[in-house]
């Protein structure tokens, strides 16, 4: 399952912001260009550094790029503490970032190959799920169907609401949407994302599901898959949370016998089943 890219130093690269998006309300999707080569894996995580303040983990939420000689990043940033405030509120276009990384292991797309796949995601969680989708985009051969489910606490706070339908228009592939309450002109499911499990259109017994959101979404979402008759080992979960050195020191992140830092964000079910299930671990 581990599929593991070699870390980059531990040292910062500086970085640049050449763009900022506001997906939603406190959160901002930011593209930064290094002048070195960058690679990393769906599903990993960098250490983004606000210089004289500090550093925090964020998800890469798209898969880097080469383009004119610099590598292009992604990462979608949510308000949750005093370093990504800082990231919000005090940096622009033209801003300097500092970057380490990229850490953990990331989703397993080579192992899954032949296999329908099916993507849920809550919330700030649709961010580590987006480079699976472009991914499959850019080789959509190597997979069977593809269902993603994406929900929110309302429409607007749905992220990359821009490119919602393109994800759909990929050959082969259901796109569901869901919104906790109902809104005008809402056109789609009103109620948890994880309701949309009942839905879907795809081989159980020859299909992976990607997990990523809050942790009782988590939770449920893997609940109604096993329901639905999906095998402990066929579900993954990206678990991101209380990560602060991003290589396994600090002990931070220790999810039982695990650091989600070095053996995770992305877990096999099977394996963590055993804490996963435990409230509040």
């Amino acid at each position: 399952m581990k599929e593991a890219q070699k870390v980059a130093s531990f040292e910062f690269k500086k970085a640049v912001i050449t763009n900022k998006i506001e997906e939603a309300p406190g959160v901002y999707t930011y593209t930064i260009k290094l002048s070195e080569e960058f690679k990393a894996l769906p599903g990993q995580f960098d250490m983004l550094h606000v210089y004289g303040l500090g550093e925090v983990p964020i998800s890469l939420s798209n898969i880097p790029m080469v383009r004119n000689g610099f590598t292009i990043i992604q990462h979608t940033v949510r308000v949750m503490g005093a370093v990504t405030r800082a990231i919000i509120s005090r940096l622009t276009i033209g801003s300097f970032i500092g970057i380490r990384g990229p850490y953990g292991n990331g989703w397993p797309l080579k192992d899954v190959e032949g296999k329908d796949i099916v993507i849920v995601g809550g919330g700030i969680g649709m961010a580590p799920l987006r480079p699976i989708i472009k991914y499959i985009e850019q080789n959509r051969e190597k997979y069977g169907r593809v269902n993603i489910l994406f929900g929110a606490r309302t429409p607007n706070d749905l992220l990359y609401k821009y490119e919602l339908n393109s994800y759909g228009a990929i050959p082969n592939t259901k796109l569901m949407l869901s919104s906790d309450t109902p809104a005008p002109g809402w056109p789609h499911h009103v109620g948890f994302v994880t309701d949309l499990i009942d839905k879907l259109d795809v081989d159980i017994k020859n299909a992976v599901a990607f997990v990523c959101g809050p942790e009782v979404m988590n939770r449920v979402a893997s609940r109604k898959l096993l329901g639905k008759g999906f095998r402990k080992e066929d579900i993954y979960v990206s678990l991101e949370r209380r990560m602060r050195c991003g290589i396994g020191v600090c002990g931070t992140c220790q999810f039982g016998h695990y650091f989600i830092c070095k053996d995770g964000p992305v877990f096999r079910y099977s394996d963590i089943e055993e804490y996963f299930l435990i409230e509040g671990m």
